[in-house]
């Protein structure tokens, strides 16, 4: 059994690639890191948690899925080609976000 020694969050860019099928992958943006080792206090590693909650070795990972590797692209760069697009639910939840000062008026109804 392994135990978490510590979590840190991921920068923009690092991304987990997973192979679906023979010739198609996946690829989702890693939301943290954790520093895992053996209960003993051995064997050390670092894995990518990504924003589907899967990590490699992971029991509940989409199935038939097998991890490939990690991946880092500089945000400016845009998401690789496989990237799975975010949900609703995820864009709506990304936080706070600039709007506009100007606001829209109600329109006058006359007559």
């Amino acid at each position: 059994m392994k135990r978490i020694v510590e979590i840190v969050p991921a920068r923009p860019g690092w991304y987990s690639r997973w192979q679906i099928g023979p010739e198609v992958t996946r690829c989702y943006p890693v939301s943290l890191w954790a520093l895992l080792e053996e209960a003993d206090g051995s064997g050390r590693e670092v894995v990518g948690v990504d924003c589907a909650g899967q990590w490699p070795g992971a029991e509940e990972n989409e199935s038939g899925g097998g991890f490939v590797r990690y991946l880092f692209q500089l945000p400016d760069a845009g998401p690789p080609e496989d990237v799975e697009p975010p949900s609703p639910a995820e864009l709506r939840s990304t936080g706070p976000r600039r709007q506009s000062a100007v606001t829209a008026q109600e329109p006058v109804v006359t007559g």
